[in-house]
């Protein structure tokens, strides 16, 4: 392979370098490769970490610190996100007000958690009069299906003695009414779009509850419950909003997050590698580019299903493109990454020379080693 232009086009490597640091260090080892390489720095996002950094720049839009609820009963925290004032969209994380990096491992608990603080950033996007909002919901800590971001946006939650609900995913089995009465009318002129990276449903095998739960700190026990409450919790909402929200691909997003965003704020479910993509001009870049190179921490049997590299991978085989990949750790057989569509070549930070612990300390300097390394390979 002729290499004179590189597309470089990775997501963030979670918990160790941010997408345009792992992007700046695969231009370094490109360059020690081939010197006299042209470069195009493409970071970009799947909606979760890193969205806002990454939107923010194409949309000219300025990052502000709002504070606003945490996961946790009390919690505040400083939530950041941007506001394009000359396109009127603005970008919010949802881990930044509740994500589960937020959370200490002993304090990681789903049946209290709450999206409260997300639906106080979409009040604000609002009040600063945002008429489009870009919401990422990757990397919750959550399980209460949107109740609490719903919540601060007017919704009440009331059990049969007419009490407002306490707020996180285990209360939500006590839920006897919806009350949409005083839910923010201008939510109806504001156009909401969800980069989700899932298509997982609201409850079942398959369920907010059963996969995510876990990771979030939910024992067996806590799985079957949280499931069944959100069960409870769909069926009512489906009837008070109209909306089904127990079949939709997307809606356990984020613990349900994606539920609740579908019902209360009319909004879109759309995959958030395409979103980035598109907004941050990735074909443009395409066109001129002899191979991309992409990447993220890990690269499993989900990539396929959405999440970064593959969108990348889509639009680059569509348009003739070979593309490369570099990822922290790449598991299962990495025959099934090959093929027609599939990467030309990949390389992994961990191997038998590697730990974790070590790719994570060394990240920066292995990125760069191990993108020399694939690109003397594919141009030999």
């Amino acid at each position: 392979m002729r290499l004179r232009t590189l597309l470089i086009a990775p997501n963030a490597f979670k918990g160790s370098l941010r997408a345009m640091e792992c992007a700046r260090a695969m231009e370094a080892g490109a360059r020690d490769a081939v010197p006299d390489v042209r470069t195009i720095l493409h970071p970009i996002s799947d909606g979760g970490d890193g969205l806002v950094e990454v939107l923010a720049d194409a949309l000219d839009a300025q990052v502000l610190r709002t504070e606003v609820a945490g996961a946790l009963p009390h919690q505040r925290v400083q939530a950041t996100w941007a506001m394009s004032r000359s396109r009127g969209t603005a970008i919010i994380e949802m881990a930044s007000a509740a994500g589960l990096v937020l959370v200490p491992d002993n304090r990681r608990d789903p049946k209290v958690t709450t999206t409260y603080g997300v639906g106080e950033l979409i009040r604000e996007a609002v009040d600063r009069g945002a008429a489009s909002i870009i919401i990422g919901i990757g990397g919750s800590a959550t399980n209460d299906g949107g109740a609490g971001m719903a919540e601060a946006l007017g919704v009440r939650f009331l059990d049969k003695r007419g009490a407002a609900l306490q707020r996180g995913g285990i209360h939500l089995r006590d839920l006897a009414r919806v009350d949409l009465t005083a839910l923010d009318k201008r939510l109806g002129q504001v156009e909401i779009t969800v980069a989700c990276d899932v298509q997982n449903p609201l409850t079942g095998e398959q369920g907010a509850s059963r996969v995510f739960g876990p990771q979030k700190g939910a024992t067996p026990a806590d799985v079957r419950l949280l499931d069944e409450a959100l069960l409870h919790y769909g069926r009512l909402v489906g009837e008070s909003c109209g909306q089904d929200v127990l079949t939709v691909p997307g809606a356990g997003a984020a613990g349900g997050l994606g539920a609740g965003l579908l019902a209360f704020c009319r909004a879109h479910l759309k995959k958030g590698i395409d979103i980035v993509l598109d907004a941050t001009g990735f074909d443009r870049d395409l066109a001129s580019a002899d191979l991309v190179i992409t990447g993220e921490g890990k690269i499993d049997v989900q990539t396929r299903l959405g999440k970064a590299p593959a969108g990348v991978l889509r639009r680059a085989s569509a348009a003739g493109k070979p593309v490369a990949a570099l990822a922290g750790i790449i598991e299962g057989e990495w025959g099934q990454y090959f093929g027609p569509d599939g990467f030309v070549d990949m390389i992994a930070l961990v191997d038998e020379h590697t730990t974790v612990e070590e790719a994570m300390r060394h990240s920066r300097a292995l990125v760069r080693k191990k993108t020399a390394d694939m690109i003397r390979r594919l141009t030999a």
